[in-house]
C-alpha cells in the first residue's frame, strides 16, 4: 500500500513539474511579448525601422503546407506497407525500419548541412523555399511514418476480419475501415510534425535562407518565424520584437494543433 501511494505521488509530482515548467514558459513569453505586439509588426514590408513578422509568418505557412503535402502521403503509405503488407522477417523491411529509426535520431543541423550540400549546391536550388521544404520533408518523414505505424497497429484485428467477412478486399478494408479508426493517431503524428517544422531554425537557415522578403516562387529565399526570432534576438537590437514574435509563434502552434485535432475528430467520426 505504501509503495502504491509512493508511486502515485511520484506520478503526480512528475505531472506537476511538467505542467509547471510548461506554464512558466508560456507565462514568461506572454508577459515579455504581449506588450510589444503592435500593428506595425504585421505590415507587409520589412524595414529596419519596422521589423515586420508578416513575411516570415506567411513563409512559415508555405513551408508547413509544402512539407506536409509531400511528407504526409509518403509517410502514411510507407506505414501502410510496413503494417499491412510487409513481411517483418525480410531483410529489406528490416533495412527500412532501421533507416526510419536512424533518421529520427539525426540532429537538425545535420539535415541542414545535407540540404545545403544537396538541394542548395548540387541541385542548384540556391537558398529557396523549395530547398527548405524538401529538407523539412525529410526531417518529419520518420515522425509521420512511426506515428502512422503505431496508429495502424492499434486498430483491432477483428475490424479487419469483419470487413473481409463481408467481402471487402484488402485495399478497401484499409481505406474504409482501418484508416478512419487510426486517423486520430495519424493526425497526432502530423501535429508533432507541424510543431517540429514551426520550431526549426538550424536546417532552414542553411536551405531556405534568411531573406526578409516574402517568397514569390519556390525558388525565392525567405525566413520562417523561428529563423526571424533567432536573427532578431541574436542581433540584440530587436529583443522586444523577438518576444512578440515568440507569442505569435505560440499562438500559431496552438491554432494549427487545434485545427488538426478538429479535422481528426471529423474524419474519425465520419464527418459528423
Amino acid at each position: 500500500m505504501n509503495k502504491s501511494k509512493m508511486a502515485r505521488g511520484l506520478v503526480y509530482f512528475g505531472a506537476s513539474v511538467t505542467f509547471g515548467v510548461l506554464g512558466f514558459i508560456v507565462l514568461f513569453i506572454l508577459i515579455k511579448g504581449v506588450p510589444h505586439i503592435t500593428p506595425s509588426l504585421f505590415a507587409w514590408n520589412y524595414t529596419t525601422e519596422n521589423v515586420s513578422l508578416m513575411p516570415a509568418l506567411i513563409t512559415t505557412l508555405y513551408v508547413i503546407g509544402g512539407s506536409l503535402l509531400v511528407a504526409t502521403p509518403i509517410g502514411v503509405f510507407t506505414a501502410i506497407y510496413l503494417v499491412e503488407y510487409a513481411d517483418r522477417s525480410k531483410f529489406v523491411v528490416k533495412v527500412i525500419s532501421m533507416a526510419i529509426d536512424t533518421l529520427s535520431a539525426v540532429p537538425s543541423i545535420v539535415y541542414g548541412l545535407f540540404g545545403f550540400l544537396f538541394f542548395v549546391t548540387f541541385l542548384g536550388f540556391q537558398f529557396s523555399l523549395l530547398a527548405g521544404i524538401m529538407t523539412t520533408t525529410i526531417m518529419v518523414l520518420p515522425l509521420i511514418i512511426r506515428s502512422t505505424e503505431e496508429a495502424l497497429i492499434s486498430v483491432d484485428m477483428s475490424l479487419r476480419q469483419a470487413s473481409f467477412a463481408l467481402g471487402a478486399g484488402k485495399l478497401r478494408t484499409i481505406f474504409n475501415v482501418v484508416l478512419p479508426v487510426a486517423m486520430p493517431g495519424i493526425l497526432s503524428g502530423v501535429i508533432l510534425a507541424i510543431g517540429r517544422i514551426i520550431g526549426e531554425s538550424a536546417a532552414l537557415i542553411y536551405t531556405l535562407g534568411s531573406s526578409t522578403n516574402l517568397p514569390h516562387s519556390v525558388f525565392s529565399s525567405g525566413r520562417t518565424l523561428a529563423v526571424h526570432m533567432y536573427i532578431l534576438s541574436s542581433e540584440g537590437f530587436y529583443v522586444n520584437e523577438a518576444y512578440a514574435t515568440a507569442v505569435i509563434l505560440l499562438i500559431l502552434v496552438l491554432a494549427l494543433n487545434g485545427l488538426s485535432t478538429l479535422i481528426g475528430r471529423k474524419l474519425a467520426g465520419g464527418g459528423k
